[in-house]
């Protein structure tokens, strides 16, 4: 009996926060063991079906560096890393969309169909969401660095992604991009999976844009989880940066948290992926969960 108490006031805790988001779009960035691990992806997506059936409005958006880098290990093929992103020339771009679309995305609008939710993949035909061009960075001598088809998203179909959202369908959306040059047949562009994410909920002024990584947050430690630093604004952001706490792979995160917020989106989170139900913990319970970015 005790513990039929304690769920029912869980319940409690939850109400004023499934009124508050009730119709609110939600961006989720699927990274990390969220992704790798099928039990913790399995929980991920009973979160987004919970959190849709209670009428908040989940997207999805994913990439897939690291089941993409075994296919390429498969092919014989090894992936080339320029400031960052992954040189992607014609063979790669394939593997890309193979992964992506077919195996990745495929797979978890299947896994959320299991589970008992509605999902659906856009990214191709007349359910493209994406659309962008190719990414130029400067190099040491300030000319353009070849990236092979790798962009950034320059438009998203907001009213495509939202009449799924209102009618129940959860968005699962990859990180390629169609190229808006549409100078080859394919016209696909390989797209940084964080800032797609940041793109989509800067468009849609999303209420929350949620990252789920591989850390409880952001640490002031990696080896004291109790460092946890439960809120950051953009100046602390900028000044961690500079200390080189974030660092890595954390840093285009935090870019992207920042880029969205300037944008228009309310507030942004980085989670654990692995902590089972880490969504439902951070947008329905007092506590929450992870690390909290805010503009000031």
């Amino acid at each position: 009996m005790d513990d039929a108490i304690r769920k029912a006031e869980a319940l409690i805790e939850a109400r004023s926060y499934i009124r508050m988001f009730r119709d609110k779009l939600t961006v989720i960035k699927l990274g990390g063991s969220a992704l790798e691990d099928a039990s913790a992806l399995e929980a991920t997506l009973q979160d987004v079906i919970f959190m849709e059936t209670v009428g908040l409005r989940p997207v999805l958006v994913h990439g897939g560096g690291k089941a993409i880098d075994r296919a390429m290990a498969r092919a014989g093929l090894e992936p080339l890393k320029i400031q960052g992103r992954r040189y992607t020339d014609a063979t790669t771009l394939d593997i890309v969309v193979q992964v992506l679309l077919h195996e990745i995305n495929e797979g978890i609008v299947r896994d959320i169909r299991r589970l008992g939710g509605r999902a659906v993949g856009l990214h191709s035909g007349s359910l493209q969401s994406l659309f962008g061009e190719r990414l130029r960075l400067p190099g040491p001598d300030n000319k353009p660095v070849d990236l092979g088809f790798v962009g950034r998203v320059t438009r998203v179909d907001g009213p495509l992604i939202e009449s799924f959202c209102a009618g129940g369908v959860v968005p699962v959306i990859p990180s390629v991009a169609l190229d808006t040059a549409m100078d080859r047949p394919d016209g696909w562009l390989n797209v940084n999976a964080d800032t797609a994410a940041a793109a989509i909920a800067a468009h849609l002024r999303a209420e929350k844009l949620v990252f789920l990584t591989n850390t409880p947050g952001i640490l002031l430690d990696r080896s004291r989880p109790e460092s946890l630093l439960p809120s950051l604004d953009a100046a602390r952001c900028r000044e961690l940066i500079e200390r080189r706490i974030i660092d890595e792979g954390m840093i285009p995160k935090v870019e992207a948290c920042l880029d969205s917020l300037r944008a228009g989106v309310r507030k942004t989170h980085m989670i654990d992926g692995r902590l089972r139900h880490s969504l439902l913990l951070e947008i329905y319970t007092d506590r929450g969960v992870g690390t909290e970015i805010t503009l000031n």
